[in-house]
Order: structure tokens, then C-alpha cells, then sequence
């Protein structure tokens, strides 16, 4: 039926079978040639479903009934799997999960890429359980009793799930933030309403070291200075727990869902801990870019670094978007030079310190915004190292980046339609895509990272 243009489907219960699965980690279906993206459904399960949302372009439905299941579909083994939604795949066997997420970069380099050319496996992750090494709980409060929630968001809303227990993270983060939701109440600690603006607790961020265990808290607040009570909580967390280098809080006044403020301050003991990729050791703040899967992480690097080693004899390499120069410190023992750029001063002061701790002489650090020093820039890089946030490269980025590379752009994505996206800006501008490489870092999500090897004539 069409309805002022749109086509509008008659039958609001319906059965179908799921044909392919998208990145938003929908199951997609077709009715009359009509797409259906059905939450939580599976390629080739057959669901019951109905009719939630539609325009004149698609679909979105929820199941019903799973009238027969995919052969990948398990049960999930976090009990807050329904509640929850963070790890939305935990429905799929791993090995599925490995096959659906090189689909999606498979079709992402086809369909907007453009590129008719074959997309690697996947490389799984070597933990998928207690590999999570980053958290970032909001907080709230029960009206009556005043008990202090904190966990992840209820799937398109900001209802809490209060996370007493998450199979993805390690075990001391639960006991920690267990901690601070008990000590919190009884010092009476208010949590931040995001309605109304008010109270003080706003998240609770931890960093956990897969290298030494160790583990650093920071407690966000809405507030420019720190509260007695906030500092009688730090003390208390820090004395607690025997794996907790430091205890930190963050002011974080702003209106808006940013998590972390400008501003943090070390409260007790230290302010970063230690993490190792290969044999380079890092330090990590409170809101340092860094993987949150470190073991996957070192994955990506391992297979970057061996690029290059196999590729070219003694490069000059720049390492864009840089963080806290990751990639540019792994790969210092396969190159001449290495300039590392990254905007972030604290990101780069912090690289600072991890080159001189490794006794690493080759690496320049150079605080700039990656396109503005690209423009700039008039001497060559043997090799570009491009690992930009989501939303990719713009193209002055990428023009740049072909201007100044002599031999090719290894490009690291964390989204598959911006990498395909670019990938196509760079081959109609005379590049050459040698090899695409998924990378498995967030398991049970839909979400994959990809290398990309990029030759330039």
C-alpha cells in the first residue's frame, strides 16, 4: 500500500527468513522485495516478527518467535544479555561472529567502495571473555532508597543497567565499582541526573593493565573542584584495593553526554598504569586513547609492523592520528625515522615519557592536527600510517597523504563504510589496494577493525 508516497506494508505480524546481516547488527530480510531490518535475528534464522518502525525505503521489527534458529545461533552467556544489549552477537557462536563481521567489511568494500576485490579473514581475538580493558559506567540513584546505580545504558535509551557482574571485563573491575556503589551510599554521594542537571557522581571510569593487573580508577563529577566526600571515596577505593596504582577524578560541568571533562586530577597514588604491545611498554591516563582490547590490539600492530619489515628497507614513516604514538614506537625497530602526529598535547607528552622509557631514539613526536600538518608538510614518507577515528579521513587528508607517500598507506579503520568510503577516494586517484586484513577487537559486537595495505604509484 502507498501512503503520500511511501510504501507502507499491509501486515504488521509477519514470518520471515533473515538473508543477511548489516552493520548495525540487524538481521535483513525482504517482504514484496521490501527490506526488513529485525533486531537480534540472524542470517537464515526464521522469526515471527513484527512491524515497529517503517519508511519508504525500509523496515525495523523485533522478534516474536524464533520459529527455526540459524545453526550459528547459541545461548548467550552473560545473564544481562537481553537487558544489557552491549554485546549483541553473544547470540552467535564465535565462529560466526568471525564470518558475519568479514561480510560486513566485504560488503562495505564492495558496495561503497566499489572495489571488487576479496577481504581476508578475520583474525580472532586471542580472550573473548575478560578482555575489556577500558570501562565507562554512568551513574544514578534509586528515588527511595537512594542506592547507587551504575552499569551500561538499556539498548536506544539512558536507563542503567546496574552491571553487577560482566563476563567481557575482568573480574576486580566488578568488585571496584561494587565498592564504590556500597562506600558511595554510605557517604551519601549523589549521582548526576541528566534531566534535572544535579548531583555529583557522574561516571565511574576504570583502565585495567592485561600486563600487571594493575588498575586506575577515575571518578567523574559534576563539579569544578573536588568534593570531601569525593576525596574520602578516592581514599577509601585506593586503600581497599592492593591492584589499584591510582585514584583520580575528573571535573566534568557540561550539559551534554560527554563523559570526560578537560580537567583531571590524581587524588591518590598515580595517575596512568602500564601496558605492553610486542616489547614496547606503554603508559595510560584516564582519557588516553588506547585499545580497550589490548591483546587483540597487539594483533594489529604485530601484522603492521611485519608489513613493513617485509616491504621496505629501513623507511621513513609517519604515523598519523597517532595517540599516543602507538603504532609509531612498535614499528621504530623496522624503520630509518619515524614521525609520529597527533593533536592531543597530553596524548603527546605521554608519548614523551614511553619513548624515553623504552630508550627508543628514532621516534619524533609532533603535536599538530593531522590535516593541517599534512598541507604543510613538503618532505616524503616512504610509508603513511592512517588511524583515524570513525568518522575516517576527510579529503584534503587523504590527497595529502598521496602526495606525500613514495611508496604506500597502510590504512587502520575502525568503521568499515568510512574505510571503503576513502579507500575509493584513494584508488580513483591512482592507488592501489593490495590487501584488506578484519581484525577482531570488540568480540560479541558487530563492530571489527580492518588494516588496509594501500599502494601508491
Amino acid at each position: 500500500m502507498i501512503v503520500n508516497g511511501t510504501i507502507m506494508l499491509m501486515e504488521k505480524i509477519l514470518t520471515l527468513k533473515i538473508e543477511n546481516f548489516s552493520s548495525s547488527g540487524e538481521g535483513m530480510a525482504k517482504h514484496n522485495g521490501f527490506v526488513i531490518f529485525v533486531e537480534n535475528a540472524l542470517p537464515d534464522d526464521l522469526v515471527k516478527v513484527e512491524i515497529i518502525k517503517e519508511n519508504k525505503h525500509f523496515a525495523k521489527a523485533k522478534i516474536l518467535e524464533i520459529i527455526k534458529p540459524s545453526k550459528g545461533r547459541v545461548k548467550p552467556f552473560c545473564a544481562l544479555y537481553n537487558a544489557c544489549g552491549a554485546c549483541s552477537l553473544q547470540s552467535a557462536s564465535y565462529d560466526f561472529q568471525l564470518k558475519l563481521k568479514k561480510e560486513i567489511v566485504q560488503d562495505a568494500i564492495r558496495n561503497i567502495g566499489g572495489l571488487n576485490m576479496d577481504v581476508q579473514d578475520v583474525e580472532p581475538a586471542p580472550l573473548t571473555k575478560e578482555f575489556r580493558c577500558k570501562i565507562q559506567y554512568p551513574t544514578a540513584q534509586t528515588k527511595v532508597s537512594k542506592r547507587i546505580l551504575a552499569g551500561y545504558y538499556k539498548p536506544k535509551s539512558h536507563e542503567i543497567v546496574n552491571i553487577k557482574h560482566c563476563p567481557i571485563q575482568p573480574a576486580i573491575c566488578d568488585e571496584i565499582v561494587e565498592y564504590i556503589r556500597q562506600k558511595g551510599q554510605e557517604l551519601n554521594i549523589s549521582c548526576y541526573d541528566e534531566k534535572k542537571k544535579t548531583g555529583l557522581l557522574r561516571h565511574i571510569v576504570i583502565r585495567h593493565s592485561s600486563l600487571n593487573g594493575s588498575n586506575l580508577v577515575t571518578l567523574v563529577v559534576n563539579d569544578d573542584t573536588t568534593h570531601p566526600d569525593i576525596k574520602t571515596l578516592a581514599q577509601n577505593i585506593f586503600q581497599k584495593f592492593e591492584k589499584i596504582t591510582g585514584v583520580c577524578v575528573n571535573f566534568n560541568i557540561t550539559k551534554s553526554n560527554l563523559i570526560l571533562g578537560k580537567e583531571t586530577v590524581c587524588l591518590f597514588g598515580e595517575d596512568t598504569i602500564e601496558e605492553k604491545i610486542l616489547d614496547k611498554t606503554f603508559k595510560i591516563g584516564a582519557n588516553t586513547f588506547f585499545q580497550v582490547n589490548p591483546k587483540s590490539a597487539e594483533n594489529i600492530f604485530g601484522y603492521v609492523k611485519e608489513i613493513i619489515k617485509n616491504n621496505y628497507k629501513e623507511p621513513v614513516v609517519l604515523d598519523a592520528y597517532a595517540g599516543i604514538a602507538a603504532f609509531g614506537i612498535v614499528v621504530s625497530d623496522v624503520a630509518k625515522e619515524v614521525l609520529s602526529v597527533e593533536e592531543n598535547e597530553s596524548s603527546t607528552k605521554l608519548a614523551q615519557e614511553v619513548i624515553k622509557n623504552n630508550n627508543i631514539q628514532n621516534v619524533q613526536i609532533k603535536c599538530a592536527d593531522t590535516g593541517n600538518f599534512l598541507t604543510e608538510c613538503s618532505e616524503k614518507f616512504d610509508i603513511i600510517i592512517l588511524d583515524p577515528p570513525r568518522k575516517g579521513c576527510d579529503e584534503t587528508t587523504l590527497r595529502e597523504a598521496l602526495r606525500l607517500s613514495k611508496g604506500g598507506i597502510i590504512y587502520v579503520s575502525c568503521n568499515p563504510a568510512t574505510l571503503a568510503r576513502d579507500l575509493k577516494y584513494l584508488v580513483q586517484n591512482g592507488a592501489r589496494v593490495k590487501n584488506i586484513k578484519p581484525f577482531d577487537m570488540f568480540c560479541h559486537t558487530p563492530h571489527v577493525e580492518t588494516v588496509a595495505l594501500i599502494e601508491v604509484s
